[in-house]
């Protein structure tokens, strides 16, 4: 009699046969596994498949990345408990930085750190200081902690490092005008753009070579001082001569910066040429000639300035007028308003003639800016060429008006210009960026005498920025050390604005650097939940959360059974 618990001799070979290919699977299985692995160890690639490609790096990022010559270390200052918005913001910073660690093959290595963790003040207070001079800005942040709301001092930014190079990299960034949800996520935007630059900076990657004319009342040291060390940490900046040289060859990108004095015949010639070849112009230009200073207690009577230029931007498609423009939403000056004895008592007050700029092209170069400060500042107008692409870049509020020149500009005018039916002009451009193949103003014109320089009267495709403010690139002078201060800070308010961000943009946007400066464009979607929607179901969902996987646990049991059962049965 056989036992049941024991296989008959005609089942043997059925059971021998499945048990080989039992061993066969596993092994066949685990081989696949191991070659899966030296494949994915040799030849590294990863899937986004969120719908905004947030994990997505770029393929000039992946470039900069692949091309490190040193390692790097990034140290970012933002660990520690946040509320849920600085919580995204934070693991955002941590996933950038771990995509760059996998696509630099561990060159790129990051830390975080809490600047607040020492319990020593005067230790934590000494901390705060140094990173502050390396760059690092704080901001205070509110938080509630159980039943009681704290308040933080928090650094969100990082130190990159390669070498005897560091940099600072700002990374909380964004429009002060929006809502704290569209900041922070303005700011997770531009991460990679942000860490990316700085990378760059000290990895020394970057190519090209800036002309800054002079030699017709140009701005330069130290009123440009920041600005010129600034993009002279990325590419090779010359002072030049226009009128010394022969050409403007060398270069690939020209900059001027408020000239005040008219340019020659030849000086134009020289500059229209360069443009012809391809050559790249940023203009930085005042349409009128006025500064506070010069505003005495009788007032000031502006005039137009005679640069020589009005026909040569004409004929690339945009007109400087020779106007100022006045908004509601200006920046303050220090006015005295009486006297407590002998001493005279300021207070700062809107200054009409500071149009403060908060509304910006979709561009990359001016997306997520924060808010930029111009000083008597022209309107600026379109007029036909053919073939050219002239998109606004920035204009001034919805209560705006312009003032035609000669303009009587007073200090009275803070007191008198309170009406906002005054300013019924909106959105006023005044900067363009300027695209396509641009025609010469010397053509059907003889060529000015003493320039060599063959004529030609179409050009190769190019691009020219034309802002109508020439202090854009001018920061502040500490009156006190007569050193100057950081462009875009405004020393009366103790405000900072966009201005160095928005120029840096500009001189990457003409310098081909746009691998980079297309971040900017990258767009991350808010999806915040409904919260009335949330209370309102809240059971209903907490529910099927708890009860939806018992549910399926329990189907998979009775199918389970269920096969087993009618397996056997046969």
């Amino acid at each position: 009699m056989v036992e049941q618990n024991q296989p008959t001799p005609s089942a043997q070979p059925v059971v021998e046969s499945r048990r080989r290919h039992d061993w066969t699977f596993f092994l066949v299985a685990v081989g696949l596994l191991l070659v899966l692995n030296f494949v994915a160890s040799r030849y590294f690639f990863r899937i986004d498949l969120t719908q905004d490609k947030r994990y997505t790096i770029s393929n000039q990022t992946k470039q900069l990345l692949g091309n490190l010559q040193e390692p790097v270390q990034v140290t970012v200052y933002l660990e520690g408990e946040f509320p849920a918005g600085f919580r995204r913001l934070q693991n955002s910073i941590r996933e950038t930085l771990e995509e760059f660690r996998l696509y630099s093959d561990g060159k790129v290595q990051y830390t975080f750190i809490d600047p607040n963790a020492n319990t020593n003040e005067q230790a934590r207070n000494q901390f705060y200081q140094q990173l502050v001079q390396k760059g690092l800005q704080p901001t205070n942040l509110f938080a509630t902690e159980g039943d009681k709301k704290v308040e933080k001092i928090v650094f969100p930014g990082a130190l990159i490092s390669a070498g005897n190079k560091e940099t600072a990299a700002i990374l909380l960034k964004g429009s002060q005008a929006a809502t704290p949800d569209e900041r922070l996520n303005q700011s997770i935007e531009g991460l990679e753009y942000e860490l990316a630059t700085a990378l760059r900076k000290v990895a020394s990657t970057s190519s090209g070579r800036i002309g800054v004319l002079q030699g017709h009342g140009e701005l330069w040291l130290p009123q440009a001082a920041d600005f010129l060390g600034t993009i002279s940490e990325y590419y090779t900046v010359n002072r030049v001569q226009i009128s010394q040289v022969p050409n403007l060859n060398n270069f690939n990108l020209v900059v001027m910066m408020k000239p005040t004095q008219p340019y020659s015949e030849a000086d134009k010639y020289k500059l229209d040429q360069f443009i012809m070849r391809g050559g790249k112009v940023l203009f930085l230009l005042d349409g009128v000639r006025a500064s506070l200073d010069s505003v005495r207690e009788n007032g000031l009577l502006a005039f137009p300035y005679d640069l020589n230029l009005q026909d040569l931007l004409f004929k690339y498609g945009v007109r400087v007028n020779p106007d100022l423009v006045q908004d509601l939403n200006a920046s303050f000056i220090p006015m005295v308003t009486g006297y407590m004895g002998n001493q005279p008592q300021t207070q700062l007050v809107p200054w009409r003639y500071y149009p403060l700029i908060n509304s910006f092209s979709q561009l990359p170069v001016t997306r997520n800016l924060d808010v930029v400060q111009t000083k008597f500042v022209s309107s600026i107008d379109t007029v036909k060429a053919v073939g050219i692409k002239k998109s606004p870049l920035l204009w001034t509020s919805q209560y705006s008006r312009i003032r035609e020149s000669p303009v009587s500009i007073s200090l009275n005018d803070p007191r008198i210009d309170r009406d906002p039916k005054l300013f019924g002009k909106s959105a006023i451009p005044v900067g363009y960026l300027l695209e396509g193949r641009f025609k010469s103003v010397f053509t059907n014109r003889p060529v000015p005498e003493g320039v060599t320089i063959p004529f030609e009267a179409e050009g190769k495709a190019t691009q020219l920025v034309v802002f109508s403010d020439g202090d854009l690139a001018a920061n502040d002078i500490d009156p006190r050390s007569g050193r100057p201060l950081e462009l875009g800070f405004d020393r009366f308010s103790r405000s900072r604005f966009a201005n160095k961000e928005l120029l840096k943009n500009v001189v990457d946007y003409l310098l081909d650097e746009k691998g980079l400066i297309e971040l900017r464009g990258k767009e991350i979607e808010i999806r915040p939940l409904d919260k009335a929607k949330l209370r309102d179901e809240r059971t209903k969902w907490q529910a099927i959360n708890l009860g939806a996987p018992l549910v399926l646990l329990l189907l998979f049991g009775v199918m389970k059974f269920w096969w087993r059962k009618r397996k056997y049965a046969r």
